[in-house]
């Protein structure tokens, strides 16, 4: 049974619950969540399951269908793609400002990252490596000056994580990618080199979106096989 702190509100403690099992993929792409259970497995009302359900709803994680319930929102090609459009478009954005306008504090923090991340792979912590690449690629936000892009892409930073979880469990190499991006990331970024920096975040991101479409069709095609 899981235990729940009074940190933040009961809501958004059982949505980030609920936003890691889908990320993770303890919770899978199409499965129905059945309030009742989920509210009898968390020992918490129905009332609070249904309101993280929306809030998660509104980060894409899930989808109501009317008449029929919840359910964990598929991952697709339509999706997956849209989604990596998305962000490059608004990461390009904020990057551009980023690389203009960084500072000390800012290169001091982001290179204290990667060192992190570096250890996470280590340790084989893969949790903790995802997590530490989101707070990375947040970086550029702090010069958005858009409340509207920093809204709208922390709604979108649940589907990203899940989608980086799927591609980042497929091995090492891929976890090796990732940190010689951010290396190259943050060579171009200390040296107020826009165009390689979108260079690199374009290439990161169609890469990732094709790993993450492939592991998609690898897992229907084992589906279809079993079946």
């Amino acid at each position: 049974m899981t235990d729940f702190k009074p940190k933040e509100t009961l809501t958004e403690q059982v949505a980030q619950h609920l936003e890691m099992q889908i990320v993770t993929g303890q919770l899978h792409s199409g499965e129905r969540i059945l309030e009742s259970q989920m509210a009898k497995k968390l020992n918490v009302s129905h009332g609070s399951v249904r309101e993280a359900l929306l809030l998660l709803e509104k980060r894409y994680l899930v989808r109501s269908v009317a008449r029929k319930g919840t359910f964990v929102t598929e991952l697709d090609a339509t999706f997956v793609r849209g989604l990596y459009e998305t962000l490059w478009l608004i990461l390009s954005h904020t990057s551009r400002k980023l690389v203009a306008n960084w500072t000390d504090e800012d290169m001091a923090r982001m290179e204290g990252l990667y060192d992190q991340m570096r250890d996470c792979q280590q340790r084989n912590d893969l949790v903790s490596f995802l997590n530490l690449g989101v707070e990375y690629t947040q970086a550029s936000l702090a010069y958005a000056d858009n409340p509207f892009l920093v809204t709208l892409i922390q709604d979108l930073w649940p589907s990203a994580r899940r989608c980086s979880f799927l591609a980042l469990r497929q091995g090492n190499d891929i976890i090796e990618d990732n940190l010689r991006y951010m290396r190259d990331s943050l060579d171009a970024i200390r040296a107020h080199d826009e165009a390689r920096l979108l260079e690199i975040l374009e290439r990161y991101a169609h890469q990732q979106c094709e790993q993450v479409l492939a592991c998609i069709e690898q897992d229907a095609r084992r589906g279809s096989s079993s079946s």
